[in-house]
């Protein structure tokens, strides 16, 4: 028992990767509005950070497998096993918007090719996130088999990617409003309270003939109060400014982004404390 914090490198990889597909989608559909080029340079420029982050998702992955060698081992199996088509889902979106930033950054790449291409690195970065998802059905791991596992993923990618990418246009000066973009982020942060709720009354029905699933995480309820207070409070450094028809400033974008990732590490941690094998038996 305990908080899943031992799956660090997991935990690292997976809030990091969904925030960044997130932030491109929201970054990148500021982009294609945006009409002035020099505009238009800063945001790519802005969205360096993206890839960044990406990179110490995938360096904490690496690290999960315990040999940087063993990372070309897990794209043995494409096709037909989920971490191979995970890993290679995220090396090719890594790969594709990565190369579109950096021919936009340097201005080599045609304005009509670029739209498609950064249209297919977002797409990509849906397709990684789903890829995640199948990772974690597993049959056998009864707490993980469920569609709150897919849920929690995607409004991972809905919570932290909108912030993460208002903070950088702010940081780029460009034109965004961003009231779409967070009322999807406070829609995906009471989506995940319901999931929370949900979630717990489900966890009593399951147990096996040796461990009952409530058991696993004896402050789970405690702990996700705590990832709640943060995401709202993350969520509340963007939201007041717009309330008040201000521009949030970016000293309060970036605490927001820390504040909401910081909670989504800890949902994240109680997600893989909930492990646990089917044994000899499983009811629920």
């Amino acid at each position: 028992m305990g908080s899943g914090w031992h799956e660090w490198p997991l935990v690292i990889f997976t809030v990091f990767g969904q925030c960044v597909a997130g932030a491109l989608i929201v970054a990148g559909c500021a982009w294609f509005r945006e009409e002035d080029s020099a505009a238009k340079t800063r945001i790519v420029r802005s969205m360096f950070f993206l890839w960044v982050v990406m990179g110490i998702g995938f360096i904490a992955s690496v690290l999960h497998l315990g040999s940087p060698m063993r990372a070309f081992n897990s794209l043995n199996r494409v096709g037909a096993s989920a971490l191979s088509n995970e890993i290679a889902a995220g090396s090719v979106f890594f790969a594709v918007g990565g190369f579109w930033w950096l021919v936009s950054v340097i201005n080599k790449m045609p304005p009509a090719l670029g739209k498609i291409w950064l249209a297919v690195s977002q797409i990509l970065g849906v397709v990684f996130v789903f890829a995640m998802t199948r990772v974690y059905q597993i049959d056998t791991v009864p707490t993980w088999y469920t569609a709150y596992t897919t849920w929690g993923f995607f409004l991972t990618m809905a919570l932290g990617g909108p912030l993460f990418a208002a903070l950088l246009l702010r940081a780029a000066n460009a034109k965004f409003t961003g009231h779409f973009a967070a009322a999807v982020s406070v829609l995906a942060l009471l989506a995940s309270v319901a999931v929370v709720v949900l979630q717990s009354n489900g966890l009593a029905s399951i147990h096996s003939s040796v461990q009952q699933a409530s058991a696993l995480l004896p402050d789970y309820g405690t702990l996700q109060i705590w990832r709640i207070l943060l995401l709202a409070a993350g969520l509340g450094c963007w939201l007041c400014p717009l309330v008040r028809r201000r521009e949030p400033n970016t000293l309060g974008l970036f605490a927001g982004v820390i504040l909401v990732v910081l909670g989504e590490l800890i949902g994240r941690g109680l997600f893989y404390g909930l492990h646990m094998t089917a044994g000899m038996a499983v009811a629920g």
